[in-house]
């Protein structure tokens, strides 16, 4: 298997905010599209997160790419570990997401997703598994 192989999205330009997930080629409805990054999430305390400085660089990482669940934040073992799917957005207003969040925080096709269209996520949709 070649290292392109199975890999559906890129980091691109987003038309929603900043940067996002960019469908690199047609994905089918129910395809798990980021089936290959199977990295473990870790859960940490929210009161650990507000004793970081406020508008720090450090904390931002949890701000922006924290899933929120309850007095817990979850996040990849380290930053450095920050895959593509990590980089969806929500949709913009009006718009339906794409993505669809399993109860083990998988993200599969709600529905066909052409080629260059921006992925989405319903922010909420994210829940702790246990």
């Amino acid at each position: 298997m070649l290292p392109h192989e199975g890999v559906w999205a890129r980091i691109g330009p987003s038309r929603i905010h900043g940067v996002g997930a960019i469908a690199i080629r047609a994905i089918a409805r129910g395809t798990n599209v980021f089936a290959n990054d199977q990295r473990d999430i870790i859960w940490l305390p929210m009161e650990a997160i507000a004793a970081l400085p406020a508008n720090s660089p450090e904390r931002r990482f949890y701000e922006d790419f924290g899933i929120r669940a309850g007095a817990l934040i979850g996040c990849p073992a380290h930053f450095d570990l920050l895959s593509v799917g990590w980089y969806c957005n929500e949709p913009a207003p009006g718009e339906d997401a794409n993505l669809e969040v399993t109860g083990d925080f998988q993200m599969i096709a709600a529905r066909d997703i052409a080629a260059g269209e921006e992925l989405t996520v319903l922010y909420a949709s994210f829940s702790r598994a246990d």
